[in-house]
């Protein structure tokens, strides 16, 4: 699993681009970008709720102090940790 409790600060906002139906569920920093792939399908919220999971994991927060700012919808998403 991929380590980034670095970025783990409040207030932090993280940049992410999801690959949904991947063949893994994986945490690839790259840059200033985080890419993240889910195998989970991108409907009713399923594949952005695995990302946030995710995510927490690699930054060791909750997945609850995680909020989705901008991009519910689209593939690059900001997080931000609260």
């Amino acid at each position: 699993m991929t380590d980034l409790s670095h970025l783990a600060r409040p207030g932090a906002q993280i940049a992410v681009r999801v690959t949904p139906r991947a063949s893994r569920n994986a945490v690839i920093p790259d840059g200033e970008l985080i890419r993240v792939t889910v195998t989970t399908v991108p409907e009713d919220g399923k594949a952005n709720a695995a990302v946030a999971k995710l995510l927490a994991k690699a930054l060791g927060v909750a997945k609850s102090r995680l909020v989705l700012v901008r991009g519910a919808t689209s593939r690059d998403k900001l997080f931000r940790i609260d």
